[in-house]
């Protein structure tokens, strides 16, 4: 029998850094987490190699006493709890003290820091558990950590460590969730020597979101404000349209701590139910506050999972905070055709201008004419402008590249004027009718006279407001005016079906386009669900019975949902052998056909029982409304369209179908008439 023996320190120390240090990564995570309980309002992390070679972390925190240094690289020292009752109450990212011990055993580690109060701070260096130095030096309050030669005394625990890019992207995507966690705090990124991140702690988590994910998810966020006996929550939530195939966009902080929770996952991946295609989650970036006595966050060495108590509650309420703000809101995707891509060759043209027509050269001429007989620059600038009658007789060519040439210099020289003008109306009040003149002709768009400067005034308003300001997100504009509603649907105008299978309507300078099997599909959809959650069950008798043949898998499927087959309006019975005798059929199922119902509940009897939950067999028999639903490429009267509409109004979700594909997309005005070259882009 084998010898039981007592370890070594050195085997201990090495053992124990195993379960908390794995990569860089989790070097960064253990002092940045120390720096926050710090106080710190910013802090500077800086990388090379991935953080194999070298890490360094900055704060302005509150540092550490001379004489509290080497007490810190102890196991299981720590200042943030003093006995087993603190851990109930605990609200610090770090208490098991492990974190610098575990660096320390397994890099050479060097440490500056000092407090407020005192003059000279102290420089100690450890290597290995093994104190190596210490000096008083001169130092900036707060603390600086430098991490060298990660797992130099562990050469097998190195060999694993992924390349220096892909360590780095993990130090990355760490940093840029610590700065969602605390917007507070401003946080700088440094990889080989160039920024990756930087925020500016000014405690707006839209401000670092914009940061981190860029513009088109800032712009795309729902404000999530909830208080109840729980939880406090508050944060944001992404509209559908920016989903992605895996959970790296949701992010959620329980007492400003990042974790991985499936509660919390579930919660929200089942309030986008329906909202989502299959396989696609949601952004969100969520901040709850719970209290101390309902976690256990003594859970993972790494502290990535807590427990919860009361997590049906929990569940309950988040899904329905969620669900409630989803609903609330108008989820029609604006598509636009996308920038131009013509190829070059005799038909191209520059992006945003009409191609010249056939009579375009003389009118051209008139207009460059018309618009310098009484123009202020002509008089202003003679040099610049030339003379009229010069530029009148300027020769054009008939055709080919050099006519295309003459006509872009001819709307050129137009928006010169247009430009300068514009400028003279602000600073000398010049003519508004040929302000109005060099506008209709520029653009291609007619002015009424009453409306020139409102459109000046609306274009000057829409120029700044697509100047992003700093320190601000800039919003999405939204749509105003809900589509689906009754106050809407009286001013639709329904212009009619194309390709039997779209439906175009027009409302206030939109084109909305309705996908007429979607729309029904969802229709059958939620009615099925609501009759069946309200236990609205009816049965209808069927004369004859249907007969079915089950296999062994159905029979065992068919005793088990023997009480809720009932209780959804099903009456079947033994017929002998392995035929069943199907009596009677829901009588509410819109249309539905019952025995593809059954069979497909009865298919997926494994899925359900696995799930542990009663609602999938509601979900199994609301998907049938697929099949029951108007196809593509059948021709619909206006009439039902309108009815359609109408049971759209009705719908908690009527945005998307049950498979999360769009009912419903819009497309501006403004777009077609880019197309059509009636504006200028």
């Amino acid at each position: 029998m084998a010898q039981i023996a007592l370890l070594d320190q050195e085997t201990i120390d090495k053992i124990a850094a195993g379960e908390v240090i794995d990569r860089p990564s989790s070097v960064v995570k253990e002092l940045v987490e120390n720096s926050i309980d710090a106080k710190a309002t910013a802090i500077t992390v800086e990388i090379k190699d991935g953080g194999i070679s070298f890490i360094r972390i900055t704060d302005n925190g509150c540092g550490m006493e001379k004489d509290q240094v080497p007490l810190a690289f102890l196991r299981h020292s720590t200042s943030k709890i003093k006995s087993v009752e603190d851990l109930l109450t605990v609200s610090s990212l770090g208490f098991r003290g492990e974190a610098l011990s575990s660096i320390a055993a397994v890099a050479q580690v060097e440490l500056i820091t000092k407090t407020v109060p005192e003059l000279t701070g102290i420089r100690y260096v450890i290597e290995g558990s093994a104190e190596k130095e210490t000096e008083e030096i001169g130092a900036p309050d707060g603390t600086t950590f430098l991490v060298r030669n990660l797992f130099y005394n562990t050469p097998a625990r190195r060999k694993f460590l992924k390349t220096p890019q892909t360590e780095a992207g993990y130090i990355n995507a760490l940093v840029e969730r610590l700065a969602l966690s605390r917007p507070d705090i401003s946080f700088k990124l440094i990889v080989n020597n160039q920024i990756k991140l930087h925020t500016s702690g000014n405690a707006r988590p839209k401000d670092v979101i914009y940061q981190i994910y860029g513009r088109e998810i800032a712009a795309s966020l729902i404000e999530v404000q909830e208080k109840n006996e729980l939880f406090e929550l508050t944060g944001f939530i992404g509209t559908p349209i920016v989903s992605r195939g895996n959970r790296n966009f949701e992010n959620y902080f329980i007492n400003q701590r990042y974790i991985q929770s499936r509660l919390i996952a579930k919660g929200i991946e089942d309030a986008y139910k329906n909202f989502l295609m299959q396989h696609q989650y949601p952004f969100c970036a969520l901040y709850f506050a719970f209290d101390g006595a309902m976690l256990d966050v003594n859970v993972h060495p790494a502290k990535m999972e807590l427990r919860f108590s009361r997590n049906e509650e929990i569940y309950q309420n988040l899904y329905d905070c969620i669900r409630k703000r989803l609903t609330d809101k108008e989820h029609i995707n604006y598509v636009s055709f996308g920038k131009n891509k013509e190829k070059s060759g005799k038909s191209a043209v520059l992006p945003g201008r009409a191609l010249p027509e056939p009579f375009e050269k003389k009118r051209l001429e008139q207009i460059a004419a018309s618009i310098r007989k009484d123009s202020p620059y002509e008089k202003k600038y003679p040099s610049k402008a030339g003379s009229a009658d010069d530029r009148k007789t300027m020769s054009l060519p008939q055709d080919g590249a050099d006519s295309r040439k003459a006509m872009t210099l001819a709307e050129d020289m137009a928006a010169g004027e247009k430009s300068q003008i514009q400028q003279e109306r602000c600073t000398a009040g010049a003519n508004a009718q040929l302000s109005q003149m060099c506008q209709k002709h520029t653009t291609g768009i007619k002015i009424q006279p009453d409306s020139a400067e409102k459109l000046q005034n609306q274009r000057q308003t829409a120029e700044a407001s697509a100047t992003p300001q700093p320190g601000y997100v800039q919003e999405e504009i939204q749509f105003e005016g809900r589509f689906l509603s009754k106050e809407a649907v009286r001013q639709h105008r329904i212009i009619g079906q194309v390709f039997e299978t779209y439906w175009l309507v027009e409302y206030e300078a939109k084109l909305f386009i309705i996908d007429q099997h979607a729309a029904h599909e969802k229709v059958l959809y939620e009615k099925t669900i609501r009759s069946l959650k309200d236990r609205e069950y009816t049965t209808q008798l069927l004369s004859p019975p249907m007969i079915l043949t089950l296999d062994t898998q159905e029979e065992q499927a068919l005793s088990a949902f023997d009480s809720q087959l009932k209780e959804l309006g099903f009456e079947i019975e033994p017929f002998g052998g392995r035929e069943y005798a199907v009596c009677g059929v829901p009588g509410n199922l819109f249309q539905l056909d019952a025995r593809q119902i059954l069979l497909e509940i009865l298919d997926s009897y494994d899925e359900i029982k696995k799930a542990k939950t009663p609602d999938l067999v509601l979900e199994k028999i609301a998907s049938m409304s697929c099949k029951a639903a108007v196809k593509g490429n059948h021709t619909l009267q206006q009439q039902e369209a309108k009815a359609l509409i109408a049971e759209l109004l009705e719908l908690e979700n009527p945005y998307f179908c049950p498979h999360g594909r769009p009912t419903i997309i819009a497309m501006d005005k403004q777009e077609l008439e880019k197309k059509f070259k009636r504006i200028v882009s």
